[in-house]
């Protein structure tokens, strides 16, 4: 009897492995080829030559080698006359330019409309400082020759991918829910001090430190993506609200979403396609405020990785694959950059570049000040060109006190929302999109399609101050606004499956 026991009991065992294994990578009985929503996937590289200008920091540095690629990656969506492109890039932010660029070549190649693309960074700090090459690039001005052939190729790329994605398009399942990020690599960086006012960057042993100022998620958002004939996996979609700023030096690295797709193609196949998504982070960080040291770019991406392949048998298949995607431009308030901020902001930069030393929020704002003027004023009261590089924008230029940015949703049967948002967003309003979203899983992309806004934090963080506000170009609200926007569009799109 106990041996009859034992079988029975490695028999239940044995057919719950098979089944875990069925759910993961086998295709799902409910989806017929007929009514399945086809999705294509594609990569391109995108990595800049040895040399070029670096981002991430307030002074010049350039290229001195590669750790490992950087990548444009995109999926495209087609479901009947409605089609939508996502693209991720390896790069700090997405300038206006570049994806006012990008969409354009895309749609005109795809028929993908303009409003149904978006172009999304990772924020990597150790990609290009690109912005003032584009900017002289569009207007046809003189530049160097390596550097005008790679703006040509970081248009080129990402279009490329989306095209590809395109045209590979083919019916799939898909599976979506989330993973918890258990092991601490997110950590809110800005505190509460004893004296009432809050600072980014501390540690707890600072006896001032009362407590962390805000939260973090933890959730990783996941949409899985299979083949129907054998219920391959070809591209997961994760999303995690963490900075990405763990690798530092002069070489390119896609930091620690490198080493998510590392883990993943290990699990899952080499040729896997891993996107990335960064979620809303703005105050969030990868340094413990508890330990001395910070955590490293494979650690944390291994981490991530495996929170994310440990989940992926327990995916929910959609059955309703009906495509929805809706976008809103909300005109956001810019802060103001009187004549008198603007030169004083002249001479901050003059120094700085003189070699002298300056507070380094007074450097912050100081650049920030001369981006304002080229939004602000027809002509600014600087020379724009001469002072900066990050910031640099053909298309806003002389714009006036708003900035128009996108917000855009795109959603797959009442189960799975993408909802793609401009600049640094601070965690608390991302988490406030998830609690009121009805979709089952929602995953927030931050820096899509425009990077100008820089940190968008919350109403209640403009009264703390501190790094965030002092680099924030919109006003105390906007983050609401978008708040607003977002859930209104979800909304709209859970009612018309209904439809």
């Amino acid at each position: 009897m106990q041996f009859t026991s034992r079988v029975f009991v490695l028999g239940v065992l044995f057919v719950l492995i098979a089944f875990s294994a069925i759910k993961a990578d086998q295709p799902q009985p409910t989806v017929d080829e007929s009514s399945a929503l086809r999705v294509g996937i594609a990569e391109t590289d995108i990595t800049p030559p040895l040399s070029f200008p670096m981002a991430g920091y307030y002074h010049e540095r350039l290229a001195v080698g590669t750790i490992d690629p950087l990548k444009a990656k995109a999926i495209v969506f087609r479901d009947g006359d409605t089609a939508a492109a996502l693209v991720v890039c390896d790069l700090i932010g997405i300038a206006t330019d570049l994806s006012r660029e990008v969409r354009r070549l895309a749609s005109e190649k795809t028929g993908i409309p303009e409003g149904n693309i978006v172009i999304a960074a990772t924020h990597s700090h150790t990609a290009p400082d690109y912005m003032k090459e584009l900017y002289l690039y569009l207007g046809k001005e003189k530049q160097d020759a390596l550097r005008k052939n790679y703006i040509e190729k970081l248009i080129g790329e990402p279009v490329a991918a989306i095209v590809q994605a395109h045209a590979d398009a083919k019916p799939s399942s898909l599976a979506t829910g989330a993973a918890t990020q258990k092991t601490p690599v997110a950590f809110n960086r800005r505190f509460v001090m004893r004296d009432g006012s809050v600072k980014t960057w501390q540690k707890y042993s600072n006896t001032d430190v009362i407590r962390a100022a805000g939260p973090i998620d933890p959730e990783i958002g996941l949409l899985a993506v299979r083949n129907l004939d054998n219920g391959k996996t070809r591209g997961i979609i994760s999303n995690f609200a963490l900075h990405l700023d763990t690798v530092g030096g002069g070489k390119w690295s896609a930091d620690y979403p490198f080493f998510i797709e590392r883990t993943l193609r290990e699990e899952l196949g080499a040729d896997v396609i891993s996107i990335f998504g960064t979620g809303c982070c703005g105050d969030i960080n990868h340094s413990n405020p508890s330990a001395a040291e910070r955590n490293k770019a494979d650690f944390i991406g291994n981490s991530i990785g495996k929170s994310i392949s440990g989940e992926l048998a327990q995916l929910t298949p959609i059955e309703i694959t009906k495509l929805t995607v809706k976008s809103q431009v909300v005109n956001l308030p810019f802060e103001n950059a009187s004549r008198k901020e603007v030169d004083d902001s002249i001479n901050i930069l003059a120094k700085v570049k003189n070699g002298e030393k300056v507070d380094f929020f007074d450097h912050v704002t100081a650049y920030k000040k001369m981006i304002l003027d080229q939004f602000l004023h027809t002509p600014p009261y600087a020379k724009s060109d001469e002072l900066m590089t990050w910031g640099l924008s053909r298309s806003l230029a002389g714009i006036g006190e708003t900035i128009p940015v996108d917000v855009t949703v795109m959603t797959i049967g009442s189960d799975v929302a993408i909802v793609c948002l401009p600049g640094e967003v601070f965690v608390e309003l991302g988490l406030a999109i998830k609690q009121a979203s009805p979709f089952r899983t929602t995953i927030i992309i931050e820096l899509s399609n425009a990077v100008e806004t820089i940190y968008i934090p919350t109403r209640a963080a403009y009264a703390g101050g501190s790094y965030e506000v002092t680099n924030s170009a919109v006003q105390p609200g906007s983050g609401e606004m978008l708040v607003e926007t977002a859930l209104t569009l979800l909304r709209k799109a859970a009612s018309s499956v209904k439809e």
